[in-house]
């Protein structure tokens, strides 16, 4: 990220930062805000993080009349947009917030040809007073991927379960190219990223997005 960074500064927004995790590791180099629309989850960021500024808002439409030098949008955050045209928002929205020379950093989600229809998902804790199991199948709708999330979660009080739908866009290489350069950026994509999904690092020009 700060090989791409032009701006001088260290401000830096974590949009639909969740629960604040990312925001553990870039408090430590950068002065660090976060963005997201789920209240829930920023009174969960709150409690860890009750030295950084928060957020309520879409990622999309956001305004927060500031700048910064760097906005990120990780763990395939980016596909909760789910269409083209909100995608194109999304970025024009966060180019505006940038500084000029700022960077962007985004994880996208899958694209339509990593995407496995059929794969069966399976994750789990395992602590003293608290086991949970999550197993899900993958499915394609049109230019979405969809999950139906089968949890399991026991403590002492009893088991529970529920299901929870995940919808995401699949979007292309080339959608995601012209996003970044419909919002002026001038972009490059790492394919490895940080956790094998790949990982765009966009640059604002030294004049910033009108």
């Amino acid at each position: 990220m700060q090989e791409h960074k032009r701006s001088p500064g260290n401000d830096l927004l974590d949009v639909a930062c969740g629960t604040g995790g990312h925001i553990t590791y870039l408090k430590r180099n950068y002065s660090v805000e976060g963005l997201d629309i789920s209240e829930p989850m920023l009174r969960l960021a709150k409690k860890k993080h009750p030295d950084v500024v928060f957020h309520r808002g879409e990622m999309t439409s956001f305004k927060l009349g500031k700048q910064f030098d760097a906005v990120t949008c990780l763990f395939s955050a980016i596909g909760h947009v789910k269409t083209k045209r909100r995608l194109d928002l999304a970025v024009r929205c966060v180019a505006r917030h940038l500084k000029p020379g700022g960077v962007l950093v985004v994880e996208p989600w899958p694209m339509p040809k990593q995407w496995q229809v059929g794969r069966i998902g399976a994750n789990f804790v395992d602590q003293p007073n608290l086991r949970v199991a999550r197993f899900s199948i993958s499915k394609a709708r049109g230019n979405l991927s969809v999950q139906d999330l089968h949890h399991l979660v026991a403590t002492s009080n009893g088991i529970e379960h529920f299901v929870e739908r995940l919808e995401m866009g699949l979007f292309t290489q080339d959608e995601y190219l012209d996003a970044f350069r419909s919002a002026r950026l001038e972009v490059e994509f790492d394919s490895e990223g940080l956790m094998g999904r790949g990982l765009y690092l966009a640059t604002s020009a030294l004049a910033p997005v009108v």
